[in-house]
């Protein structure tokens, strides 16, 4: 039965990345497309290779995961907490993708192994309660701040990009602000991979590691592919139903406030994933990097309905998930043993 729930486990995180990728690569293109600094083709391109470079680039986010993110129980208790967890992500991610409303796919991750774990204290099954401060100071605080840092950043680095642009004609400016923001769509997509690949990559370890079959101190070379691939393949196939909330429903985006939020949001993706080894929202720094530069302009045009939608959804996502996870565990509680 082991080998089983590591078979269905590992095939889920791959499922997991893959909604992934089809999910947010609206986070990468939106403003691109929206600008016409990229074709909706070309973007998609760009995202699906660079999310594909981003998961082969570095492992150092995955290995830090793997040994402070949660303490599972050995053998079908701990795949089956992971189990659930990752199909109720899925869940989360396929409903708020049908909303249209961009979510956190880290926030559903970690709601869900939470609930998964909690649910299996009532099954008899070892708690993993002393995770949860590990938790929330590595993990869900920085996911908390960082769309409030996100948001002021862009706000404030529209000053300098329009001093910069002071002697430039409009239609000069906004061509240099194109270029701009086809580099940084490409970074975005790297950072991405950096963050959301890794992720995948931890939860196989964390997998593996249950079913005593490998250790967290390093990650395999075909996890990395793996998880990299079905990012990738995600992103090459997916959806563009978030692309018009966060490119044309949100805030009105022009080349120039579209290239600073797009700088902002995939420096701090850098910064978490290379760095400081801490795992950033692509979703929540981009949506908030554009609302950031969005009203810094003499005519705010942010539509406060579409906004007060998108953090009601933030807020719910980890309880929504942690409840998911916790009802699918009870569900599969009786298959584990």
């Amino acid at each position: 039965m082991t080998t089983v729930l590591l078979g269905a486990t590992v095939l889920i995180a791959g499922a997991y990345a893959f909604i992934n990728g089809f999910h947010d690569v609206s986070n990468s293109v939106a403003t691109s497309v929206r600008t016409r600094a990229l074709t909706p083709r070309i973007a998609a391109g760009l995202a699906a290779g660079f999310n594909l470079a981003g998961s082969l680039l570095s492992t150092a986010l995955a290995v830090a995961l793997t040994v402070r993110f949660v303490e599972l129980p050995a053998g079908a208790g701990g795949l089956g907490i992971l189990l659930a967890g990752l199909l109720a992500a899925c869940g989360w991610g396929l409903w708020t993708w049908w909303r249209r409303i961009p979510s956190s796919s880290t926030h559903a991750l970690v709601g869900g192994i939470v609930g998964s774990g909690a649910a299996a204290t009532l099954v008899g099954g070892e708690n993993i309660a002393g995770s949860a401060r590990v938790i929330w100071e590595q993990i869900a605080l920085p996911l908390l701040l960082s769309p409030l840092i996100a948001f002021v950043l862009a706000y404030l680095l529209v000053f300098p990009a329009s001093w910069l642009m002071r002697y430039s004609s409009p239609r000069r400016g906004d061509a240099g602000n194109r270029m701009a923001q086809s580099v940084f769509t490409s970074a975005f997509a790297l950072g991405h991979g950096l963050q959301d690949g890794q992720r995948t990559m931890a939860v196989i370890v964390l997998a593996l590691a249950a079913a005593g079959t490998a250790d967290t101190a390093s990650i395999p070379l075909w996890v990395q592919i793996f998880a990299g691939t079905a990012l990738a393949a995600g992103t090459l196939f997916g959806s563009w139903r978030l692309t018009h909330t966060l490119g044309y429903n949100l805030v009105r985006v022009d080349p120039l406030r579209g290239m600073s939020a797009q700088a902002v949001s995939s420096s701090m993706l850098f910064l978490g994933g290379l760095w400081l080894h801490m795992p950033l929202s692509s979703t929540q720094l981009m949506a908030s990097a554009i609302v950031g530069a969005g009203v810094n302009q003499r005519f705010s045009t942010l539509r406060r309905s579409v906004l007060r939608e998108i953090l009601a959804t933030w807020l719910a996502t980890a309880p929504a998930a942690a409840v998911l996870g916790g009802i699918l565990f009870l569900a599969l509680s009786p298959l584990l043993g």
